[in-house]
């Protein structure tokens, strides 16, 4: 996602525009553009197949120095588990997403759903992670 289309949702979920005026802005935005290059809408898109999650701090601000975090899950593992969570009784899920909330986890599982996770696999080239500390580092993306 671009920057200034960021800066509009930004706009948009403080309350400073409305939802139309933020759709006219995009709209502008995107006229503005150039249409991209025609190799690149027939190249097919390839099924991404991991999570990474990369974290990386210079100071002291991690512990011990200067370290670094890199996870790579399979989204298969994430897809599997979603169609288990489908499969918990719905008592189950109450006391299940009870005890989330006891633990400071807002996550309810009644609204997880296959199409949810795969949405938000689409979507992840967009993610932005913002971090305070200027020498660390946030990525999160799908590959």
């Amino acid at each position: 996602m671009n920057e200034q289309r960021r800066q509009i949702l930004e706009m948009l979920a403080e309350g400073k525009i409305t939802a139309q005026e933020a759709g006219r802005l995009i709209d502008a935005l995107e006229r503005q553009q150039p249409d991209s290059p025609p190799a690149a809408e027939s190249r097919p898109k390839t099924r991404p197949k991991y999570l990474r999650v990369m974290v990386s701090w210079a100071d002291e601000s991690g512990g011990e120095g200067p370290g670094r975090v890199n996870i790579r899950v399979p989204l298969q593992l994430l897809r599997a588990g979603v169609r288990l969570a489908s499969l918990i009784p719905p008592q189950a899920l109450t006391k299940v997403n009870a005890e989330l909330a006891k633990s400071g986890v807002p996550i309810d599982l009644t609204e997880l759903k296959p199409q949810h996770l795969e949405d938000l696999i689409e979507h992840l080239d967009d993610l932005t992670v913002d971090v305070d500390d200027p020498d660390s580092k946030v990525q999160i993306f799908c590959e």
